[in-house]
């Protein structure tokens, strides 16, 4: 599929291509163009536009475009949520945020923007950044699920355990 949103990605518009990629299309090509020029673009390219006012797949009410995704694909995954909340908080509502690693995600993007040479770098560098999100998530998921096993372990006994654990879920 093709998938389409402004230029200048940021917070929202790095995560969104991840979770499209990661959950939804391994395929999807993405465009970047002039906030102006999404609708015409869109329609030319059989695109679906993402993180643009306006659309089905873009901020509604107090979430923003990666949980309308999540929404609409029906992507039920404990840990997918718990990034879904760092994601919102660094994208719309920080100054708010109970979130610490919302803080470190906006300061990440403010620099990742500066360093890729265009927004298609960008979120080909961002995947990692995100993939490293999730499985903090999921780590903190399994510490909660495994707390008596892991209580007996040494540290290097624990990271054997929840590595286990994380790469057979």
């Amino acid at each position: 599929m093709k998938w389409i949103t402004r230029q200048f990605v940021h917070v929202d518009r790095v995560a969104c291509p991840w979770l499209i990629r990661k959950f939804v299309d391994p395929e999807a090509e993405f465009f970047f163009v002039p906030a102006q020029e999404v609708d015409g673009r869109a329609k030319e390219l059989g695109a679906t536009p993402f993180d643009v006012p306006g659309a089905e797949l873009g901020h509604h009410a107090d979430k923003c475009s990666f949980d309308a995704i999540i929404a609409k694909y029906n992507l039920h995954d404990e840990a997918l949520n718990d990034l879904a909340i760092i994601v919102r908080a660094a994208d719309v509502d920080l100054q708010h945020s109970s979130s610490r690693e919302a803080f470190g995600l906006e300061a990440i993007a403010d620099g990742s923007a500066m360093t890729a040479k265009d927004d298609a770098e960008a979120i080909d560098k961002g995947a990692y950044i995100y993939d490293s999100l999730y499985a903090h998530c999921q780590l903190k998921r399994l510490r909660g699920r495994h707390a008596l096993e892991l209580e007996g372990m040494n540290k290097i006994q624990r990271r054997q355990f929840l590595r286990e654990k994380l790469l057979g879920q």
